[in-house]
């Protein structure tokens, strides 16, 4: 797994964020590197020497030319330093905030009471981006801080007009006074990921953990249409939602039928997915027909529609076009039987926390 916490050593006091310039296998010329860059001095088998306007920095158990251009948060007192932005990923997310008002049951990341403000630095690695990048938003619930929030990506926007942001939310906090700042911003360049997990409010008040969260949802979309928002709903499988998927797919093909798409996720193994695995994880391998189903209808009635974080060998050849590879790099793996399967290249595999003993009735079959 790609490590996103370095170790370190500063000679700083206060936090702060940086951009790494190897300058390995690049022009020798130095004159680009900006105040809130720290080029790299010297490198060992052990560690990297790094020098900028910050002070001096010393990272280690890393290639230098493997975090060029990253994008990194010192924290001097930890030795630590978290890579923000990673320079050769597409997949690079910032966690707003740990705190979330839905308990989830399937919840990858359960969430925490304590809050810190990082929007300052966050701003400062939105700005030191490499070029055409998309960030994603993430928690907890980004919106519990809705004014920062619109603030940050106001600024940011304005500042770098070449970013695209992905904003993850369960869309509990809109309302009407949001419409005006909402229309401030470059719609364009945001696509807001929103859970619904069944058109039953029922089953989706349960699965969230919350009453009421279903009509919540509902208006928000509604808010977040007449602003022009680009949407893409959200819909992890579980054996508690799945027997609905395709009344789901009705739902979204009548009553919203403005998104821009419907992603159908495999259930991820850690948080409260773990604890609950055996209770919610869904064969999608052996009962793939109800997702067949569900994909054609909604297909057919023009919304774009994917499978995320399903490997390629438990979807049927014919349905492997909308199974695109979705698991970020730093958190993807393959188990031993991916080895030598052809398609491997083309699939997104595993999450490295899934079980070894990968549940999935059909595998391997091409």
């Amino acid at each position: 797994m790609i490590p996103l916490r370095l170790k370190i050593e500063t000679d700083v006091v206060d936090p702060y964020v940086v951009r790494l310039r190897s300058f390995e296998g690049l022009s020798e010329d130095r004159s680009d590197v900006g105040s809130l860059d720290a080029a790299l001095e010297s490198a060992s088998a052990e560690n990297a020497d790094f020098t900028g306007a910050m002070g001096k920095l010393r990272v280690f158990g890393v290639d230098p030319s493997e975090v060029n251009g990253d994008v990194i948060f010192v924290v001097p007192w930890r030795g630590t330093a978290h890579r923000l932005i990673r320079a050769n990923s597409r997949h690079n997310t910032l966690l707003i905030t740990e705190r979330c008002d839905q308990l989830c049951v399937m919840c990858s990341q359960p969430p925490k009471e304590r809050h810190v403000d990082m929007f300052p630095f966050f701003e400062t690695a939105v700005l030191l981006s490499p070029e055409n990048s998309t960030i994603g938003i993430s928690g907890g619930e980004p919106t519990l801080f809705k004014s920062e929030l619109f603030e940050f990506l106001e600024r940011t926007m304005l500042a770098r007009r070449d970013i695209d942001f992905h904003v993850l939310t369960n869309a509990q906090h809109f309302d009407h006074n949001d419409l005006a700042k909402l229309c401030r911003l470059d719609l364009t360049r945001i696509l807001w990921g929103i859970p619904v997990y069944a058109s039953d409010r029922d089953i989706h008040d349960r699965i969230v953990a919350k009453p009421g969260a279903f009509d919540q949802v509902r208006k928000s979309l509604s808010l977040l249409c007449e602003a022009g928002a680009k949407i893409e709903l959200r819909t992890v499988l579980m054996k508690p939602n799945a027997p609905k998927l395709f009344d789901l797919a009705k739902f979204v093909t009548t009553a919203l039928p403005f998104v821009n798409k419907w992603a159908i996720m495999q259930l991820e193994n850690i948080g409260y997915g773990r604890q609950k695995w055996n209770s919610l994880f869904y064969d999608s391998s052996v009962g793939f027909d109800v997702v067949g189903k569900t994909l054609d209808f909604a297909i057919s009635r023009g919304i774009e529609t994917k499978l995320y974080n399903f490997p390629l060998c438990t979807v049927p050849p014919e349905y492997r076009m909308f199974a695109p590879s979705t698991i970020s790099d730093w958190k993807r793996a393959y188990v031993s039987d991916c080895a030598d399967c052809g398609l491997r290249n083309e699939c997104g595999g595993f999450f490295e926390w899934h079980p070894k003993a990968h549940g999935y009735g059909r595998f391997g079959v091409a």
